[in-house]
């Protein structure tokens, strides 16, 4: 019997509050509502790194950062220089290009390709060994963007992260080059459908990665979609906190400033989110022309968490100095449908992560693949089958960037940062205090319940760290790695060579 397809849209930047369905009334996303309403939500779903890149990489292989060794967003190692076009190489030689062209000069003009995921399985290498078509379009962002690999044959991807959203360089006719006045959205989408033309009538099942880079910053206005952006016009944008500014965050020059910032960015923001949601309805609409919808999971989430004005900044994990782990910069969306199969509009309650995606789809599937015992996910296959799972309310959630690591229950997060930050800890009581406002570390009366949650941060990361690449003993600062993190020699004096990061 044929497999079911798979289509995994994966939005940049994106948090769980951000979505219609799960709650907020002001941001227009019917077909993200599409998906929920055909399958289920979960509202308690992590990202594995508040960051994107090892938060890709972890959504792929399994691993967490301290195992792949990817530990901040990937600022080089994105292609060959020999691979971008002569227009893009011309302008990189100018002392002033024109503006579209700062962006990728600053990480492209002396590039050179690094496959960051080399010698890490990747579900889509399981996909494409059981017989799946592996395509992808978009933000691929784990290194050697020029280059299919992981299982995937059809491969339309961006050079690099973020991106501008009218100026994109994507790879086109075997080179990399910027793609003028086409919203970066739509020409995802279109590269998208066209994969999916190509599999009408296959005898194999496919696989597509829909990789936006929304919402992801820039969020001016004349970066993104004149009609889209004007439906926002009279949003009073109440479905997110106006804070003041967080201490550790970026400072405004005043107070009118600050609101300046926060309705541009917010009426940006929700403006990508909502072209990305009228593009995610044409995919839909495709598999539902084709025949297919309902022999195709689609599955919806987000690298990692933002916070747009949540605890007073704009950003995610490395929006603060240090960096934090509010559940706004971890907490992703998770949405799942395969109609007929898994159950249709309920929302899941239980604490699952990205690093349980590659045991789920190996199971749901009936798969079998070996999974290294150092690995921390497991499969919620269970729930996506409307089976009882036991245990799932007593599962911890555990993030890393860097040298800051958090767990998190149901009812208590920790947080412990090592090296230039040792000792700026957080504990939250997240019972009466969900928007995580009032730091219980180091009050009268929590010593003990500090104490369990270090215990249990500790054995959790010594269970499945690779002391080769410990994050805990890196510096890095949010600011992204430009090369492999190499492991330790038997000669080293240091565990790292902290080149390789910036």
């Amino acid at each position: 019997m044929k497999k079911p397809n798979i289509v995994l849209i994966l939005s940049d930047d994106q948090g769980n509050w951000a979505m219609n369905c799960a709650g907020n009334e002001e941001i227009i996303t019917p077909n993200l509502n599409r998906i929920a309403d055909t399958g289920m939500m979960f509202d308690n779903f992590y990202c594995a790194s508040p960051v994107c890149s090892p938060a890709r990489l972890s959504l792929f292989t399994g691993k967490i950062p301290s195992q792949h060794s990817v530990v901040d967003w990937i600022a080089d190692g994105h292609c060959d220089y020999e691979e971008l076009d002569e227009d893009l190489k011309e302008n990189f030689k100018k002392d002033s290009p024109a503006w579209e062209y700062l962006w990728p000069k600053d990480q492209l003009s002396d590039a050179r390709a690094i496959r960051f995921l080399e010698g890490h399985r990747t579900f889509t290498e399981a996909l494409a060994e059981n017989g799946y078509t592996c395509g992808i379009s978009g933000k691929w962002h784990m290194g050697d963007a020029g280059k299919p690999q992981s299982g995937f044959t059809w491969w339309r991807t961006l050079a690099m992260g973020g991106d501008n959203y009218k100026y994109p360089v994507v790879l086109k006719d075997g080179s990399f080059g910027l793609l003028r006045d086409k919203y970066i959205t739509r020409y995802i989408t279109e590269n998208a459908l066209e994969f999916l033309d190509e599999q009408r009538g296959a005898e194999n099942p496919f696989y597509l990665s829909v990789h936006y880079t929304a919402p992801h910053a820039p969020w001016d206005k004349h970066h993104h979609e004149e009609k889209v952006y004007e439906l926002y016009d009279d949003c009073k944008f109440e479905s997110v906190p106006d804070l003041p500014t967080h201490p550790w965050g970026t400072q405004y020059e005043s107070e009118e400033h600050r609101k300046q910032a926060r309705r541009r960015n917010l009426q940006g923001f929700f403006a990508a989110v909502t072209s990305m949601d009228q593009c995610i309805g044409q995919i839909l609409d495709k598999l539902e022309e084709m025949g297919v919808r309902e022999d195709t999971i689609v599955i919806f989430t987000g690298d990692n968490g933002m916070c747009m004005g949540h605890h007073g900044f704009f950003g995610k994990g490395n929006g603060t100095t240090p960096m934090n782990m509010y559940d706004q910069s971890v907490q992703v969306p998770f949405l799942v449908s395969h109609p007929g199969h898994i159950p249709q509009g309920g929302t899941e309650h239980g604490m699952f992560s990205h690093f349980d995606v590659y045991q789920t789809l190996m199971d749901y599937l009936n798969i079998d693949e070996h999974f290294d015992e150092k690995l921390p996910g497991i499969s919620f296959a269970p729930v996506l089958r409307g089976e009882q799972m036991d245990g799932k309310d007593h599962i911890v959630i555990a993030d890393e960037y860097g040298p800051v690591r958090m767990v998190r229950t149901k009812e208590w997060k920790y947080i412990h940062r090592f090296l230039a930050w040792e000792g700026i800890n957080e504990l939250y009581d997240l019972v009466n205090d969900p928007e995580e406002a009032n730091n219980l570390y180091g009050q009268p009366g929590y010593d003990k319940i500090t104490a369990q949650m270090r215990e249990k941060l500790f054995a959790w990361y010594d269970c499945h760290v690779d002391e080769n690449y410990d994050a805990s003993k890196i510096r890095c600062d949010g600011n992204g790695q430009i090369d492999r993190i190499w492991p330790r020699k038997a000669d080293d004096t240091e565990m790292f060579r902290l080149q390789a990061l910036r």
